[in-house]
């Protein structure tokens, strides 16, 4: 009897340490709230996040040209059971299916998701450099060429 009340309670425990620990992972990326701009040559692209609940965040890329709003990708930051997970759903790619990175570093300041079965990126990066600005990157192989794009954000 003693040791199936020890048993269920290291259970319990580790139930217990293992969702606080979940629950911490999306609570790290709240820096990301906002809307995030990057000036480029031919305009400014933004990305605005927002918290809908505990376990989820929404973000989506987007250009304005002119009275136009063009959403280029929507994105899903989820906290499940199997962890945190960064889900793109780019316009005209992957026949408009969203694409599934799992988080690889999370901390106060990283933000860092890989699918290598992806063709490109392989690897998203979040990178805060103060409250007012981050460096998303997105990296990895495509026709056997190492790729690299970089996105310097201010937060608007």
């Amino acid at each position: 009897m003693k040791t199936r009340i020890m048993v269920t309670a290291i259970g319990l425990i580790a139930l217990c340490s293992w969702k606080l620990q979940e629950e911490k992972s999306i609570k790290k990326a709240k820096w990301l709230n906002g809307t995030w701009e990057n000036k480029t040559q031919k305009g400014s692209i933004y990305e605005t996040w927002s918290k809908i609940n505990e376990f989820e965040y929404s973000g989506r890329s987007y250009i304005v040209k002119e009275k136009d709003t063009i959403i280029f990708e929507t994105i899903r930051l989820v906290q499940e059971q199997g962890g945190l997970f960064y889900i793109p759903t780019v316009k005209n790619q992957n026949d408009g299916s969203p694409v599934r990175f799992a988080a690889k570093i999370i901390s106060d300041s990283a933000l860092i998701f890989e699918n290598q079965q992806h063709d490109f990126p392989q690897i998203i990066s979040y990178r805060k450099i103060s409250t007012d600005s981050l460096v998303a990157e997105i990296s990895g192989w495509e026709n056997g060429q190492e790729r690299r794009q970089i996105f310097p954000m201010k937060r608007m």
